[in-house]
C-alpha cells in the first residue's frame, strides 16, 4: 500500500512540474504559451472578451480580441502586469488641435489609420494615458506621428 502511495505521489508531482515547465495552458491552436498570471489578468480585465488570439514577443504577450463589438489589442508584460491597449478608430476622433497641426505642418500628406493607445498608468505614470498614433502617406513618404494627451504632434517613426 506504501509503495501505490509514493507511486502516486510521485506521478502527481511529475505532473505539476511539466504542466509548469510549459508555462501555463495553450490558448490556441498555434501553439502561444501564454502565461497563468497573463490568462488571469486578461480575464478580469475583459470578462466578455471574444475571439481572442494571443501572440507573444520576446517582452510581451499581447491578446487580440472582440469586446462589445469592437476590435481590441491588449498588452501584457510576462508576469502579468497589464500594460494597455490599443484600438483603430478614425481620424475625426482626434483633438481638433492636433488635426490643424497635422494639416499645418504635414501639408500634402493623407492620414490613413489612426490608433488609440490607452495606457495603463498605474504601471507608468511616465506616459500619457491616453496617446494617438495617425499614419501619414504623401506619395513619396510615410510617417508615424504621436499626438499626445495635450494635444501636440511629435514626430514618431518614419515607415518610407
Amino acid at each position: 500500500m506504501k509503495k501505490i502511495f509514493l507511486t502516486i505521489a510521485t506521478a502527481a508531482l511529475f505532473s505539476v512540474n511539466v504542466f509548469a515547465a510549459d508555462g501555463g495552458k495553450k490558448v490556441t491552436e498555434t501553439a502561444v504559451n501564454v502565461s497563468y498570471a497573463v490568462q488571469q489578468e486578461f480575464t478580469a480585465d475583459f470578462a466578455n472578451a471574444q475571439n481572442v488570439v494571443w501572440t507573444e514577443t520576446k517582452n510581451c504577450q499581447k491578446a487580440d480580441f472582440i469586446i462589445d463589438g469592437v476590435k481590441k489589442t491588449a498588452f501584457y508584460t510576462p508576469a502579468g502586469d497589464f500594460l494597455g491597449t490599443t484600438q483603430v478608430i478614425g481620424y475625426n476622433a482626434i483633438p481638433a488641435k492636433s488635426q490643424k497641426l497635422i494639416a499645418d505642418e504635414y501639408k500634402g500628406y493623407a492620414a490613413g489609420n489612426v490608433i488609440v493607445y490607452q495606457a495603463n498608468e498605474a504601471l507608468n505614470r511616465d506616459i500619457d494615458a491616453t496617446s494617438y498614433f495617425v499614419d501619414l502617406k504623401n506619395d513619396r513618404h510615410e510617417v508615424l506621428v504621436r499626438v499626445t494627451g495635450s494635444g501636440d504632434i511629435e514626430f514618431f517613426k518614419q515607415v518610407k
